[in-house]
């Protein structure tokens, strides 16, 4: 195992690697502290409250079985939805006019100002992921005044490589 190198200007003193190196966070000591959107409960593992992180945000979601977020978005903030256990569905838009499903071992991408909704497409199982931010802050900005569509387009996913499942190219 290497030693830290004392080289580095950036480096701290070696004696202080023990407090300023690495983090673990007990599943069992995440914080629920942090804003909440209605229907889901989000708790931070790491920010700057608690690890100092300057640049990331990172920590649970859990929905109840058939239960639905209100929509909001994150502001300026890039998020990634990874799912744990269940089946997400997102919705998005102006009018949460688009939908698409993530189930387990799905990463989710949301860019930031997206107005969307998580859903819990499970009647009888909670929804469990893990959540990422590009920042430390914790923004969740409610939208109540948005009227969803009653039946969204769906959307899947087409790269260069993924095509459209019905064999097309277009989304």
């Amino acid at each position: 195992m290497a030693e830290p190198s004392s080289s580095s200007s950036s480096a701290p003193p070696q004696d202080a690697w023990k407090t300023s190196g690495v983090q673990v966070i007990p599943s069992g000591q995440l914080d629920s502290n942090t804003p909440q959107t209605p229907g889901m409960t989000r708790a931070a593992a790491v920010n700057f409250a608690r690890t100092g992180a300057q640049k990331l945000w990172a920590g649970t979601v859990q929905i109840h079985p058939n239960a639905k977020t209100g929509a909001h978005h994150h502001g300026h903030l890039e998020s990634v939805i990874y799912v744990l256990k269940g089946r997400a569905r997102m919705r998005w838009g102006e009018k949460l006019e688009f939908t698409a499903e993530a189930g387990e071992g799905d990463f989710i991408y949301v860019p930031p100002y997206v107005p969307h909704q998580e859903i819990n497409a499970m009647e009888n199982e909670t929804l469990e992921c893990v959540l990422m931010r590009s920042d430390s802050e914790a923004i969740a900005v409610n939208l109540p005044d948005v009227e969803p569509v009653e039946k969204p387009e769906t959307v899947h996913w087409v790269d260069p490589t993924h095509p459209h499942p019905d064999g097309g190219h277009s989304h």
